[in-house]
């Protein structure tokens, strides 16, 4: 690993670079299919590309991105592969966000970031479990960690759906801090004693993420582990989880470009042309035009607004779950047009749709949920 720190590059600059491993990584995800292992030489490519960076800020080694410039570098990069974009995702927002609250102690902050620029350290935050589901509806985590005479913390817990477990440095997990009601979170090295690994991810969809459990027994960590404490009431918006709607749009671009390719090319001898001269096609094709159209609209609009207006982040929770549900369901709808484009031979294991298609429903059970939005909307209207 180098000592350098990264170049400040221009968004341009980043997207181009990414826009050249979409075709390694799509090349990778159709030999790999079975296996599931192509996560982690498309983690070195990024690595190789300086993309771990992207968000720690310039003063600090990074790249500085925005909202807006990182939910651009997601969209491109998951037209390569869904399942890379969304777990590379976790690591960058989760910086993200802490670039722009600060509500770690600097030091510990500076230190991770530049781990992340001159080790091409990786990291993700471990907070779900079986026992409470998603954490963005209000569960208390089971993991708990007690406070020893000398201030250090022993933490023992199970974690569930830890994206790109084994390829991780560190983890920032939540744990109940005593019996207090409170959660406190942690940031973990995967080489401290006790931490461990259970492959259990053996979903259909988002093969690639590798989200196996996270395993803490008696996890011991001095004081500063402690990076924040909640009381798990207050739950300020978080823009970076748009990167969760982007990765969904970018996997619909790409079965978009499939369709369109498929109805250029497929020539039946029942017609004298392809079948992209067919009306009933191009409505098809203009079907899921709209749907991008649409999508890219709100999603961008709400990230230049996050990006450009902090007076206005407390009150954009409604918004951002509204971009996040329309946006993963218009990727459904378009991927699902795509496959009726193609008819029988997208569900063919040598056809890319059938592994988009796969892979955005994932994007239902990302949080918030449908429902969840559409309550909090009504809320809102209600006051």
């Amino acid at each position: 690993m180098g000592e350098q720190r990264n170049e400040v590059r221009s968004l341009d600059e980043v997207l181009a670079q990414a826009e050249s491993l979409i075709q390694p990584f799509q090349e990778r995800a159709r030999l790999a299919e079975v296996e599931g292992d192509w996560l982690l030489e498309n983690l070195e490519d990024i690595k190789k590309a300086n993309f771990l960076g992207l968000t720690v800020p310039v003063e600090y080694g990074g790249n500085g991105f925005t909202l807006y410039e990182f939910i651009r570098f997601q969209e491109v990069l998951a037209q390569g592969d869904g399942a890379t974009a969304l777990s590379i995702g976790w690591h960058l927002g989760n910086i993200l966000g802490n670039a722009e609250t600060r509500k770690w102690k600097e030091t510990t902050f500076q230190s991770l970031c530049e781990k992340i620029v001159r080790q091409k350290a990786l990291m993700n935050a471990v907070a779900s479990e079986r026992a409470t589901g998603s954490p963005a509806r209000g569960g208390m985590p089971t993991t708990k960690a007690v406070q020893q005479a000398g201030g250090d913390w022993v933490i023992n817990g199970e974690k569930a759906f830890a994206s790109m477990a084994i390829a991780l440095d560190y983890s920032l997990i939540t744990a109940e801090l005593g019996q207090s009601g409170q959660i406190g979170q942690f940031l973990i090295d995967h080489n401290t004693p006790g931490v461990k690994i259970k492959e259990s991810w053996d979903s259909i969809s988002m093969k690639a993420t590798k989200s196996d459990d996270l395993l803490l027994q008696n996890v011991r960590v001095d004081k500063e582990a402690l990076v924040s404490i909640s009381d798990n009431k207050t739950n300020l918006p978080k823009g970076w989880m748009l990167h969760i709607p982007a990765v969904y749009l970018g996997i619909a671009i790409s079965a978009r470009n499939e369709a369109i390719s498929f109805a250029k090319e497929y020539s039946p001898n029942t017609l004298p042309g392809p079948i992209s001269d067919v009306p009933e096609v191009q409505r098809k094709i203009g079907e899921m035009e709209l749907e991008l159209f649409k999508a890219r609209q709100i999603l961008y609009a709400i990230a230049q607004k996050w990006s450009h207006s902090q007076e206005l982040r407390a009150n954009m929770g409604s918004e951002l779950g509204a971009v996040k549900h329309i946006v993963t369901n218009s990727a459904i709808r378009v991927v699902d047009v795509a496959m009726r484009i193609v008819g029988a031979r997208s569900l063919s294991e040598k056809n890319p749709l059938q592994r988009y298609f796969r892979d955005v429903r994932a994007g239902i059970h990302n949080p918030p949920a449908d429902e969840n939005v559409i309550q909090q909307l009504a809320k809102r209207a209600l006051q």
